[in-house]
């Protein structure tokens, strides 16, 4: 009998633990504020995708897109100035694969928005 609870016991820890890529259906995008200030709103991409009150070197929760790129269009509101990096286009860039990514933003003295991609 206590064979059969430990077997049962297993079972259920094994079929209760999942991979955070498990049934994985597209891109997730978090932010890092890599600079001194709060970022109010950062904007990535569509105007949708918003992530809110990201402090300094602090993270945002992850939001699911359904396609994006190493960089993208990104909007950073700190107070009441915006902070804006504009690509020229996607030529020759390929799609990310499904999975976990975070986009590490600062902002320099002269207002220009740094991005560092990394894969989580």
């Amino acid at each position: 009998m206590k064979r059969f609870a430990f077997l049962v016991l297993v079972a259920v820890i094994v079929m209760g633990c999942s991979d955070r890529d498990d049934d994985l259906d597209g891109v997730n995008i978090r932010i890092k504020n890599e600079s001194s200030v709060t970022y109010d709103l950062v904007q990535v991409g569509s105007a949708e995708m918003l992530h809110e009150n990201i402090g300094p070197d602090d993270y945002s929760g992850y939001l699911e897109y359904e396609m994006a790129y190493e960089y993208a269009y990104i909007n950073i509101k700190v107070d009441e100035e915006n902070y804006i990096l504009q690509p020229i286009d996607f030529v020759g860039e390929t799609p990310l694969e499904n999975g976990f990514y975070t986009y590490g933003l600062s902002i320099t003295v002269a207002g220009d928005v740094i991005l560092n991609f990394s894969i989580d």
